[in-house]
């Protein structure tokens, strides 16, 4: 994540890790203070310190009302697609993005999301062109489950113990196919058997209590082709390609 804009008095909360239950109920119920703003997000984007029962985390608190609306994705709110992408990942056990609710805060409505310090010595440029890291192998097939129009590698987080994180989902299960991405090192080739095994069960999961809880976020018609997609990618065994009629990487893609 990019580095917020600091308070007068230069004093952000820190980040902090936390077990994931602990993490969704902090940043659920926890008081929110708003510390910064990230100033090269497109949409607001707000640095801020979450505390409950003495414990404290950084986190972002993105407004559904600092959103700017996009013509091709008119339905719900970019809030929610952010969210529905953590319950895909948290459902499927990815780990791939980091706990995230939808709650009330200082502006509103928003998304907030626990902040993930990443390792500052990583080359991104090159590290999302790596072909041996299975975290980025995930991402690139979670990515093709949601739809991501925009996986730029700016929105990889790769941290000092080794984890890699996946943020900035607001364009994601559209209807249609937009993929787009700077992932493309595998396309074409047969998915790993933990991918198949991930996506079988994620499957039943979207016609059960995943599908439920994504009703609450997307469109109906969303949900269903995201499920679609899940079957494609299972009858297909591999990887997906660069389509026609889309830019398959986006701008800038850093």
């Amino acid at each position: 994540m990019s580095e917020p804009d600091e308070p007068d008095d230069g004093a952000l909360t820190p980040a902090r890790e936390l077990p994931v239950d602990e993490a969704i109920e902090l940043l659920t119920r926890g008081e929110l203070s708003v510390e910064g703003r990230l100033v090269d997000a497109s949409n607001a984007t707000l640095y801020c310190g979450v505390t409950a029962d003495g414990v404290s985390a950084a986190c972002v608190y993105k407004p559904v009302a600092g959103e700017r609306p996009l013509w091709d994705f008119p339905d719900g709110t970019l809030a929610e697609r952010e969210v529905a992408a953590y319950e895909v990942s948290a459902a499927a056990g990815l780990d791939i993005v980091p706990p995230t609710v939808l709650r009330e805060g200082p502006a509103g409505l928003g998304m907030v999301q626990l902040w993930v310090d990443t390792d500052e010595t990583v080359n991104i440029a090159r590290f999302m062109r790596r072909r041996d890291l299975a975290a980025l192998r995930r991402i690139a097939v979670f990515d093709a489950v949601i739809n991501n129009a925009d996986r730029k590698g700016g929105h990889l987080l790769p941290t000092s113990a080794g984890a890699v994180y996946g943020v900035d989902h607001g364009v994601t299960f559209h209807v249609e196919d937009k993929l787009r991405t700077v992932l493309w090192q595998w396309a074409g080739e047969p998915l790993p058997a933990d991918a198949v095994d991930m996506l079988r069960g994620l499957r039943v999961l979207l016609e059960t209590s995943l599908g439920e809880r994504l009703g609450e976020l997307l469109t109906r018609r969303e949900v269903r082709r995201t499920l679609s997609r899940v079957d494609r990618l299972l009858a297909a065994g591999c990887h997906p390609e660069p389509g026609d009629g889309w830019p398959a990487v986006p701008w800038p893609p850093i």
